[in-house]
């Protein structure tokens, strides 16, 4: 498992557009203080709990079988977790309008922390596809 540094660098590359890295680490640090604002004492115990409420443990892959497309649920590795989650963290801070990104992170992250917001929702749907395709799990071992 990746340790503190190392995820705090995968968040900042993830936030980086157009290889401006020291923006994106403006970004990170100005949301850490903005989270440590909200009241709550260790902005990185808040990141960590917020981007595990958000990381998919199951998810759906399509494989072609026979000539039917099956939905299969396979298990998500460690490392596609942590990119699915500040994916889906970044994607909806991205989306809102009219603040700066390092405050619409901060929320994000912070609703992410109490299990509510868009990244937990995609996780949610996720979980919900491979539920409901399960009957297709067998078909896991032809998936590469």
């Amino acid at each position: 498992m990746l340790d503190q540094n190392q995820k705090v660098t995968k968040i900042v590359n993830f936030i980086m557009k157009s290889g401006k890295k020291s923006v994106a680490q403006n970004i990170y640090n100005k949301m850490l203080q903005e989270i440590k604002a909200s009241g709550h004492m260790n902005p990185f115990i808040v990141v960590e709990a917020a981007i595990e409420n958000a990381a998919p443990t199951i998810m759906i892959k399509s494989k072609r079988l026979g000539g039917s497309v099956y939905q299969v649920p396979v298990e998500v590795k460690p490392a596609k977790r942590l990119f699915f989650s500040i994916k889906w963290l970044l994607d909806a801070a991205r989306s809102k309008s009219g603040k700066p990104m390092y405050k619409k992170l901060a929320e994000e992250i912070l609703a992410a922390y109490s299990n509510q917001g868009y990244a937990v929702k995609k996780k949610e749907e996720a979980h919900k596809m491979a539920e409901a395709n399960k009957a297709f799990a067998y078909m896991a071992k032809y998936i590469n």
